[in-house]
């Protein structure tokens, strides 16, 4: 219950520091994101202390270790695959043209008898 609390009470928090935006709406544009930015940050310090927030943050913390953990690939490599999509996006585009045209010609010409004007 006392989880519960904290978290509605982080997102009133949040929704304060949204509302000190519309609020502050003739006051200077960098007081109106600070607004937001200390109702975010006493929202997330609140929900860090609760069990899910403690859940949560370990899940990015670890997210973050995950995504350290890949391999990009180098310059070369992304560029020969860059360009292997072109060749094929061009090819298809092509073909698609194709078989458009042939079907075009199929049943204007042949079926229907119809000729562009």
């Amino acid at each position: 219950m006392t989880d519960k609390l904290k978290f509605a009470l982080a997102v009133l928090l949040l929704v304060a520091g949204i509302a000190g935006f519309y609020l502050l709406a003739n006051e200077a544009m960098i007081l109106r994101v600070l607004a937001v930015l200390i109702g975010a940050g006493l929202a997330a310090a609140v929900a860090w202390n609760t069990e899910p927030g403690r859940l949560f943050f370990a899940f990015a913390k670890e997210s973050t270790n995950e995504a350290k953990k890949v391999v990009w690939p180098s310059r070369k490599e992304t560029m020969q695959t860059t360009g292997l999509v072109f060749a094929f996006v061009v090819v298809m585009a092509l073909f698609l043209w194709l078989t458009d045209k042939s079907l075009e010609w199929l049943l204007y010409d042949m079926v229907l008898g119809w000729r562009k004007v």
